[in-house]
């Protein structure tokens, strides 16, 4: 970590608008600073943002955004994993875990210029948890049926009630920046380090300075140092490793081990491997009643024992090995080891084995005839898994996979699609057979995850927004997950959910592939960066960045994007 120096002389202006990237590259543009100038930051968000409202944010581009921009009552410290407090200089939460009570900053205003009160936490936890949002961070705070009541204290002060117990209340407030209730700009009034000036779809986002933003360094001076930062949407992982080595990106967020190990023999001063992170990968087939594909191939993905045999076909040593070289772990289950409290250490890894994949199969009147698999109805065993275009870890995932399912018989077709159409299909349309994507977890608690887990949440994959459980075992996860977001009991809340996991591991609707590496790339020329395994790794302390000089292109050997396999099984190429 470099220190900051006393004074930056030059402030870099860019001129034109801001641009909001999906898949944005880190560019710090530094020359020097003025009395507060960092320059500008640069990196690449890898998808498109599919929206700016803060409370309807579910996709990886749109939470970066959401966290650079988005002022929040309290703060879970990235690296220490401590609760700060924010924009609340104090809270209570009562001994029910019902209640929870903030006492304000005074004197803050939004970027806009609006001031800001208890009126607008209030507006924003009532917008928040307002059904007709469908606000996946609101499924967090969901733990029973009832209203919730804002009770305004004064200007600085407040008190909201739950109609039940919500486990780790306070530090689900880390995920909800305050909205203001007043201000004509809506969602694009913010009280963060950072505001979006720009957004040119397809290209960029550009964040500016927030010049109301309240907090200062231990000298008094105002921050966010940085001017400016430009998130370009870049999907292609070459591109933008090929920018950063020319020095025209600051950093890489999520680094592909291939290129990690190319710097790292050249330029290990400008990587940081900081261990197995939060992040999973995993496949999952589609179950949704009204999806347009046909009868049986439904009847094939609604059996656990289907799904399972998948899971016992796929190769998680040769996906962390090859595809990832070294820098990932095979999955367990939905919580990485790296999570210690609520992994739950009875599970393990599933054992690679295509002959027991296929006696599971058997048992479901599946049958091999002349290396083909067919169902009891006689129909071959052929469906697509959909992924996004331009990342390579999913891609070749994907044809890995591909030729392990060939071995027990089964015809995997590999769709790469653009992010937005990816979406469309498996939260809209539901045109698709299975997905491989992946989550990110910006916290250790289960309860970030109740948006996933409840059979009624947007992100609950397989069979998303079911007015009620539509199996057994969906409903005991919705009692389990409910009853863990309401105890104060940390033992209660462990047992629930390590029964969570092991449904899960279970019924498998999800695949869990692997856990990878929190991999990274700095420039030397960013100040004061101190990455981390909890999102976002590299840019979790953006206020007190900034860039010390201009940067500089990296002189290393060509990066070949082609890839050999060799095993004791076979040799496979990607192209």
């Amino acid at each position: 970590m470099i220190g900051r120096p006393r004074k930056l002389d030059v402030m870099v202006h860019i001129p034109g608008k801001m641009v909001l990237a999906a898949t944005a590259c880190l560019l710090v543009l530094l020359g020097t600073a003025g009395a507060q100038g960092g320059g500008e930051l640069r990196f690449c968000l890898r998808t498109e943002p599919k929206t700016f409202d803060p409370l309807k944010v579910e996709d990886d581009a749109a939470v970066s955004i959401r966290y650079l921009t988005g002022g929040v009552l309290l703060r879970m410290n990235r690296q220490t994993q401590a609760l700060e407090p924010e924009l609340a200089h104090s809270w209570k939460v009562s001994k029910d875990g019902r209640q929870i009570s903030f006492k304000l900053r005074s004197g803050l205003s939004f970027s806009d210029g609006t001031p800001f009160s208890a009126e607008d936490v209030a507006y924003t936890v009532q917008q928040l948890m307002d059904p007709a949002l469908h606000s996946p961070t609101g499924d967090a705070f969901r733990s029973g049926p009832g209203t919730v009541a804002t009770k305004i204290i004064s200007s600085t002060q407040l008190a909201i009630t739950f109609p039940a117990p919500v486990a780790g209340l306070d530090r689900l407030f880390d995920q909800v920046p305050m909205m203001s209730a007043h201000s004509p700009k809506k969602e694009m009034a913010v009280l963060g380090a950072f505001m979006v000036a720009d957004y040119k779809p397809g290209a960029t986002v550009l964040l500016k300075r927030n010049p109301n933003f309240w907090k200062t360094d231990a000298q008094g001076r105002k921050l966010p140092y940085l001017d400016s930062i430009r998130l370009d949407i870049q999907p292609n992982r070459d591109v933008e490793m090929l920018r950063f080595r020319r020095g025209e990106l600051d950093l890489i967020n999520s680094l592909d081990s291939e290129y990690f190990d190319k710097l790292a023999s050249t330029s290990p001063q400008l990587v940081h491997d900081a261990g197995p992170s939060l992040d999973s990968e995993q496949m999952w087939f589609n179950q949704v009643s009204k999806a347009p594909i046909p009868a049986y191939k439904k009847n094939w993905f609604r059996s656990a024992n289907f799904r399972r045999a998948i899971s016992e076909a796929i190769n998680r040593d040769d996906l962390s090995r090859i595809v990832f070289r070294g820098h990932a772990q095979p999955a367990v289950g939905p919580i990485s080891p790296a999570n210690k409290f609520w992994f739950d250490s009875k599970l393990h890894s599933q054992a690679y084995s295509s002959d027991a994949a296929l006696k599971l199969l058997r048992t479901e009147g599946f049958r091999l005839e002349n290396g083909t698999l067919k169902d009891r109805e006689g129909n071959p065993v052929v469906f697509s898994i959909v992924t996004n275009s331009g990342n390579k870890y999913r891609e070749r995932m994907a044809v890995l996979i591909q030729e392990d399912l060939r071995k027990i018989g089964m015809q995997a077709n590999v769709v790469t699609l653009d992010f937005p159409s990816l979406i469309e299909r498996i939260a809209q349309t539901f045109d698709y057979e299975a997905a491989m994507l992946g989550l990110t977890n910006v916290d250790l608690d289960p309860n970030e995850q109740m948006n996933v887990w409840l059979s009624s949440a947007e992100n609950h994959q397989w069979n998303p927004q079911q007015k009620s459980p539509e199996t057994a075992w969906e409903g005991e996860i919705d009692r389990l997950m409910r009853a863990q977001a309401v105890s104060a009991d940390a033992k209660k809340r462990k047992e629930s959910f390590d029964r969570v996991q092991e449904i899960v591991v279970e019924q498998a609707p999800f695949i869990y592939l692997i856990n990878k590496n929190a991999l990274s790339a700095i420039s030397t020329a960013v100040e004061d960066a101190s990455p981390v395994i909890l999102h976002p790794q590299t840019f979790w302390n953006a206020e007190r960045l900034a860039v010390r000089a201009a940067r500089q292109a990296i002189s290393s050997p060509p990066i070949h994007t082609d890839m050999k396999r060799e095993t004791a099984r076979t040799s496979r190429h990607y192209e």
